[in-house]
């Protein structure tokens, strides 16, 4: 009888020991998956929301999930040249009234009655690829933006310190770099 004790004891003692070794292997598979959602999130001044945002759009390019993240005009870069990404359209409309930029969509690239691919009708530049721009009023322009999910990317300053014009938006929903 002794011996079914001690035998049952040790099966107890067994499963207690491959239940702790489970909960280890789940323990560290999930730290190693939050490492690894770090390692592919570099972006600064992220919050909450935009840190999932990005995690559950993987076709979001590098360059979104480097940039510094900006929220509010009163936000700028850490340095000149430094990619910046937002959402806000605070931000937007704020970074080209500097520029005296309009919002334009670029002529045969609509879809229905929304605009097709977003841009910026800067005085004094040429258009981009010889291509015409129309304008259009802001309320279409982050329309579009919102409903296509878009991050705008820009800079504040080229590396050597002037203005820089510099922006593209980045679609989460095409296929990944």
């Amino acid at each position: 009888m002794g011996s079914t004790i001690a035998r049952a004891a040790w099966g107890l003692h067994l499963r207690s020991v491959t239940l702790h070794l489970e909960e280890f292997a789940m323990a560290a598979e999930k730290k190693h998956e939050a490492g690894h959602a770090r390692e592919s999130l570099k972006a600064k001044n992220v919050t909450a929301d935009e840190a999932k945002f990005i995690e559950e759009h993987q076709g979001l390019s590098k360059t979104t999930k480097r940039a510094k993240w900006v929220h509010s005009p009163k936000e700028h870069e850490d340095h000149p040249g430094q990619s910046l990404a937002t959402r806000s359209h605070e931000v937007i409309r704020h970074w080209a009234k500097e520029r005296e930029a309009v919002p334009a969509t670029i002529e045969g690239t609509e879809h229905g009655n929304r605009p097709g691919v977003l841009q910026f009708n800067f005085p004094g530049f040429d258009k981009p690829g010889g291509k015409r721009l129309q304008e259009i009023d802001w309320d279409q322009w982050f329309r579009s933006f919102d409903d296509r999910q878009l991050v705008f990317l820009f800079q504040e300053h080229r590396t050597d310190g002037r203005q820089s014009n510099f922006f593209q938006m980045d679609n989460p929903n095409r296929e990944g770099e």
